[in-house]
């Protein structure tokens, strides 16, 4: 590291309890992807069935990943996540790549595909023309990205109480499609899909994504040791019935076939049962969740950048910290632009929501990969821990599963160039992220030599 450890004045406090970590988790995991990508879904599936599948085996596959970090979170209790775990199981390489590829790809990646989604049902409100979602998406990004140089916070009660919306507005959606009749022009008929089921659950796993950031709660955990892992487990569990419930909506309200069409699946639905009125006020509901989705991820980014610059010289820039407003400025700025310039590049493809995630799911499957093996470094070092909490019960083959799914991720994640239908449109993009990634090997190179 370029500077000397400084004494902290002080420490996060425990004040989250079981309920309160449970609702933060479902908060991180449920937001716009859900309303966005069971098209992308349906796209690459070849039935109803295996639709559904799709979604269930994402609930596995996080659930398995919710354990390993579940045992990760009871060794190292502290506020630094996957940051924390690959600095001590990899060294300070692998974390410095980490937190480059988090600056640059999945983090501003991240931003910039909820920031489309946004533009996606705002333009279902008011078009702004043949560009609308990228132009609402830059406009949200600026915007709040001003929002938190002024130093105006988001509060816990504003949080919940869209989250809480949101919630209520999937579960009514949900019922409505289940419990009403059809209208005689829905369900129609399934068509062709696209057959690729690693694609299909490249999007499905990316609706999940989220879940991982209750590792940086750790530290703000009561009995963390212990209760992490009821958080991160019953987080899951609920996230992953609530998507089963609305899938099936989906599938009730527009078949597979409608579902596969559906530029804004879940406008559609409602306008089936509501009419124009219904679908506006859930766009409504969905763009204001989107901002506070994006809102969210522009604060705890930029703090995160921070700290990626107090840490290494070479970033020295980021690490500033303005006094007027008490904010990052220099790392919201920073941040920001680069999100814009994603935006940017998104905007010239066909879908600049399919974009980002092409963008950035290899990179983010690269540090999921690392930082599952982590817990074998851990078991092998026979620390002890987590010998007064929590232990992954059916280790190594639970991890194990974890991690070959991840590997199966990453290889399907860069196949995506060789795919007939999306390749074309985003393969050039998955080899941009690839390369961004890569690019802090020397950059760590020169961090080191400038100590």
């Amino acid at each position: 590291m370029d500077r000397d450890p400084q004494p902290l004045a002080s420490q996060p406090r425990t004040l989250l309890s079981v309920p309160d970590g449970i609702f933060l988790v479902v908060g991180m995991v449920l937001g716009v992807g859900i309303f966005k990508l069971p098209s992308l879904v349906a796209g690459n599936t070849g039935s109803a069935t295996q639709f559904m599948l799709a979604w269930l085996l994402g609930g596995a596959v996080s659930l398995c990943g919710a354990l390993v970090y579940a045992e990760l979170s009871a060794r190292h209790p502290e506020t630094g996540g996957e940051y924390a775990f690959l600095t001590r199981g990899f060294g300070r390489g692998a974390a410095f790549l980490f937190a480059w590829s988090r600056m640059t790809v999945i983090q501003t990646g991240a931003i910039a595909a909820v920031a489309f989604a946004f533009g996606d049902y705002a333009s279902e409100i008011l078009r702004l023309g043949e560009k609308s979602s990228a132009i609402y998406a830059a406009l949200g990004v600026v915007a709040l990205t001003l929002l938190n140089l002024a130093g105006t916070l988001p509060t816990k009660t504003l949080q919940k109480a869209m989250e809480i919306a949101l919630i209520a507005a999937l579960v009514a959606l949900a019922l409505a499609a289940l419990l009403l009749p059809a209208p005689a022009s829905a369900a129609p008929a399934e068509g062709a899909g696209g057959g690729a089921f690693g694609l299909a659950m490249i999007f499905v796993l990316f609706t999940f994504g989220g879940w991982n950031e209750a590792a940086y709660l750790a530290g703000e955990v009561r009995d963390a040791r212990r209760n992490m892992m009821r958080i991160l487990v019953w987080g899951i569990v609920a996230v992953t019935a609530l998507y089963l419930l609305v899938n099936l909506a989906y599938l009730a309200a527009l078949g597979l076939g409608g579902v596969r069409e559906s530029k804004a699946v879940a406008a559609d639905v409602m306008r089936r049962f509501a009419g124009d009125r219904g679908a506006g006020l859930l766009a409504v509901i969905i763009c204001v969740s989107a901002l506070t989705t994006i809102n969210a991820a522009i604060f705890t980014g930029a703090r995160t950048n921070f700290a990626f610059g107090r840490d290494f010289r070479l970033f020295g820039l980021l690490g500033t910290w303005r006094e007027a407003g008490s904010t990052p400025a220099n790392a919201l700025v920073v941040q920001g632009a680069i999100t814009l310039a994603l935006i940017g590049a998104g905007s010239v493809t066909p879908d600049g929501f399919g974009a980002m995630v092409a963008y950035t799911a290899p990179v983010f499957w690269t540090f999921f990969l690392l930082t599952g093996a982590t817990l074998f470094l851990f078991r092998a070092r026979d620390d002890r821990g987590a010998a007064d909490g929590f232990r992954l019960p059916g280790h190594p083959w639970v991890t194990l599963a974890f991690l070959g799914m991840c590997a199966y991720m990453l290889w399907s994640s860069i196949d995506y160039v060789r795919n007939p239908v999306f390749g074309p449109k985003f393969g050039d993009l998955v080899l941009a992220g690839l390369v961004v990634m890569a690019a802090g090997i020397p950059l760590y190179a020169l961090a080191g030599r400038r100590r």
